[in-house]
């Protein structure tokens, strides 16, 4: 059984009710999905606001604000940048929408600083194994958290210049049940921080750390992990497993995405994060109508 609603800014989330979109916002030069908004000198905030004005006319339900980019073989900016892109455009969203914001990092003193900046919730796709103090941020703050199963290596990252980035020779010794015991690691480091069930989200963590075929099967197996009794994330908007499935680059990967979300719902995910919020807004309206009957 899923844990309790979730209340942000007024909004309650009823999961299991219909599927909720996270629009994504990311303030890079450097996005794989060619859709970085700290690019070119354009004013970032400036940028941003203009791209929530869309997703917000969309139906969008939470904004999701990132400034580092996380495809394969990426390399690390540092906090301090991480935070000057980030806490401007924050701010400015925060100014703007009442709807719920979500800081998508793996830094404590980074979520502690947005979070302060206007942002609700925190969506660490490290699920709270790259930084220790971030599960005591969350805790003392009592926000919800996205708790993302992660196993990224450069070891295993291949870049190729049309498709972008992916990973091989990624070792699962079985994929459903690894990935589950270590999404319950990471739920159990946000008990211990003191957050309840129903703070907590968890995200299987597609692309991440996952081969394009172990990325396929973790979608068709979704439904695997509701007995954990968490609202599942599931985030396949443009992502590499796609492109090289249908050998597309990533401006080219919407019906993919459209695909892979409408079988995702039918699998039982609650969120859906995407780039795309019009056009999977309506799918996700459809795929409702099938399976949320």
């Amino acid at each position: 059984m899923l844990s309790k609603a979730l209340t942000l800014r007024g909004r309650t989330f009823t999961w299991g009710q219909r599927t909720y979109l996270m629009g994504i916002l990311n303030i890079t030069p450097d996005s794989f999905s060619g859709d970085g908004l700290a690019v070119g000198g354009k004013d970032a905030v400036t940028t941003a606001l203009a791209q929530a004005e869309g997703f917000v006319a969309a139906g969008v339900d939470i904004l999701d604000v990132g400034a580092e980019s996380t495809r394969p073989g990426s390399q690390p900016v540092s906090a301090t940048e991480e935070q000057d892109r980030l806490l401007p455009v924050i701010q400015a969203l925060r100014q703007r929408f009442d709807l719920p914001i979500s800081v998508d990092t793996y830094r404590a003193r980074t979520a502690e600083l947005s979070l302060g900046a206007g942002a609700d919730m925190i969506n660490d796709v490290w699920g709270f194994h790259a930084d220790p103090q971030i599960a005591a941020v969350a805790g003392r703050l009592q926000v919800p958290v996205i708790l993302m199963h992660n196993r990224s290596s450069w070891a295993n990252a291949q870049i190729k210049e049309q498709l972008g980035g992916r990973y091989i020779g990624v070792p699962y010794e079985n994929l459903v049940a690894d990935i589950r015991l270590e999404l319950l690691e990471s739920v159990a480091l946000a008990h211990a921080a003191g957050l309840a069930d129903d703070r907590i989200i968890l995200d299987p963590g597609i692309g991440f750390g996952k081969t394009t075929e172990q990325n396929l099967e973790l979608i068709d197996r979704l439904a695997e992990f509701r007995d954990l009794g968490y609202p599942l994330l599931l985030g396949p908007s443009r992502k590499s497993f796609i492109g090289y499935t249908l050998n597309l680059p990533p401006d080219q990967r919407l019906e993919g995405t459209a695909a892979a979300v409408a079988i995702g719902i039918c699998r039982g995910a609650d969120i859906i994060r995407v780039h795309d919020v019009l056009f999977m807004q309506r799918i996700a309206r459809m795929a409702d109508a099938i399976v949320r009957r």
